[in-house]
């Protein structure tokens, strides 16, 4: 076979197109006035969240399709994952949706209808009777929830052999495990975890890589929490909702799914009082593992604070990912600053506010521990204690400084080694196999796929024997703090996390000769 020049060229663009990676699908961008949003509302929203009861790590805003705002705070960075917690539910609706539109299941179809060899002995009529959309709308009839963190490793099992007290589908009860089995339900129909099966169906499609998924310890996708995506990724499954299912012109929802998805099934307390349901976004009404919110929107919600909101009248929607202990409050942030600045027309351009309001993300940041030293740094640096306490494993500690400041802690015992970096006055990124903080820590389950998981510490004197560490599990909303008190040739270790409000572990010990 003979080449000419025209030949060999069409070969080397045939290889470029195929052997090339591709380029991440990132959504459009844009300036706020442009698209009739005032510059000035969105930095008074940022401004506002520094005065928040919210810890906010980045955010994201649509409008119009095109990203006109986003920011991450220092350290976490847009290339990071986070924890969805809860807003994992709203994926996995969606491949039930995917699984309905393939004939697979339906929403009337019976959940014991699926597990005939999990059924307890006697199955009574209300869990005879439950469906798929009574999953979907959190009235399973079970009260209280089956609790995950008690189950045992038949996570299905335990489902179906909690009560059904209230006949399914008539009152509002939220099941984490109910979506479980939601997920449960996918990998019976399917032979994929849900993770597989979403992945060429709304995740690739999407240009969403590199998400991960909790499972139960039989491989199950964990469903009601557990799946862990970048925000824009979540600003990019709350859009493909706002289009109606449609993606660059292609229907990647079943047809009609995404409205039938987000509209009000079941209201949470219908006798409540009108103006304490008007005050609440967690009264508007529950849809398909998505909630109603005020304004005729609606959202994926995560514990701690995650969101992905959809606001069809403004054709935008936000994601957020947080720590937060007033979810509310947060969600009030939105609708104060974000909303009224909106307008349905174009606006004119506010090159100060826009200047600003560049320079201001772009400056965001989680103030580091402030920078202090002490002259026992060189006094602790190469020792090691031991440590005492009947709530942990971990039964030394050992200290290392660097010439650039920089602290090494390690942390050791019979099947645990640990080594934690922090900077001085600034967030050092590492790499640790510690298990981190975590809601859902005590149930079982398979959590590979979070280790070693990304950190960034930071570290000050805080007195000349008191040594503090606060360190930043940057993929999920978590942050744990050691305290190190040091008198003579012993040490008193205070470890406390972000989840476990107001509880400590307190280590003793002594340095070893």
């Amino acid at each position: 076979m003979h080449f000419n020049i025209r030949t060999l060229s069409f070969v080397l663009l045939l290889q470029v197109i195929f052997y090339l990676p591709a380029h991440p699908q990132h959504l459009p961008h844009s300036v706020p006035e442009k698209e009739g949003v005032d510059s000035k509302g969105i930095l008074d929203f940022v401004n506002a969240t520094r005065t928040s009861k919210t810890e906010f790590h980045s955010f994201m805003l649509v409008r119009h399709g095109k990203v006109i705002a986003d920011g991450w705070w220092n350290p976490y960075g847009p290339d990071l994952r986070h924890s969805l917690y809860s807003c994992s539910k709203s994926f996995t609706a969606t491949a039930i949706g995917f699984a309905i539109g393939e004939r697979k299941l339906a929403l009337d179809s019976k959940i014991i209808s699926f597990f005939p060899d999990q059924a307890p002995p006697t199955i009574s009529p209300n869990l005879a009777q439950l469906t798929v959309r009574d999953a979907l709308i959190m009235a399973d009839g079970q009260d209280p929830e089956p609790g995950y963190i008690a189950a045992d490793t038949n996570w299905v099992k335990g489902f179906l052999a909690a009560p059904i007290v209230h006949k399914p589908g008539t009152v509002f009860l939220y099941n984490s495990l109910g979506t479980y089995m939601l997920s449960a339900i996918i990998q019976k129909v399917t032979g994929q975890t849900v993770l597989q099966y979403l992945t060429p169906r709304l995740f690739k499609p999407l240009g969403i890589k590199n998400m991960d998924w909790e499972t139960d310890m039989k491989g199950i996708s964990t469903g009601g929490w557990g799946l862990r995506l970048k925000t824009e990724d979540m600003a990019k499954f709350a859009q493909l909702f706002l289009q109606k299912g449609q993606w660059k012109g292609k229907q990647i929802l079943p047809l009609g799914w995404a409205e039938e998805a987000s509209t009000a099934k079941i209201i949470q307390h219908p006798d409540m009082p009108r103006e304490k349901r008007d005050a609440s976004d967690w009264e508007q009404g529950y849809a398909y593992q998505m909630w109603r919110s005020k304004n005729n929107s609606y959202r994926g919600d995560g514990a701690f604070g995650q969101y992905m909101i959809v606001m069809p009248d403004q054709d935008a929607v936000i994601a957020i990912t947080a720590e937060t202990s007033d979810m509310q409050g947060e969600i009030d942030l939105v609708w104060k600053y974000l909303l009224p600045a909106m307008h349905r027309d174009k606006l004119p351009k506010n090159k100060p506010a826009a200047a600003q309001l560049k320079k201001t993300l772009k400056e965001l940041t989680l103030p580091p521990l402030t920078k202090q030293m002490s002259g026992f740094a060189a006094e602790i640096d190469g020792k090691s204690y031991t440590l005492a306490n009947d709530r942990s494993k971990i039964s030394n500690i050992s200290f290392k400084f660097s010439g650039d400041g920089n602290c090494r802690i390690s942390l050791s015992g019979d099947t645990a080694n640990y080594s934690l970096s922090f900077g001085a006055g600034s967030w050092l990124a590492g790499l640790t196999n510690k298990p981190g903080p975590s809601l859902t820590a005590g149930a079982k389950e398979i959590r590979t796929m979070l280790v070693p998981a990304k950190v960034a510490g930071s570290y000050s004197w805080t007195g000349d024997h008191r040594l503090a560490l606060t360190l930043r599990y940057i993929e999920s909303p978590h942050t744990e703090k050691f305290v190190c008190e040091f008198a003579a040739d012993s040490i008193t270790v205070h470890q406390t996390n972000s989840v476990e409000k107001g509880k400590e572990i307190v280590y003793t010990g002594k340095r070893v000769l």
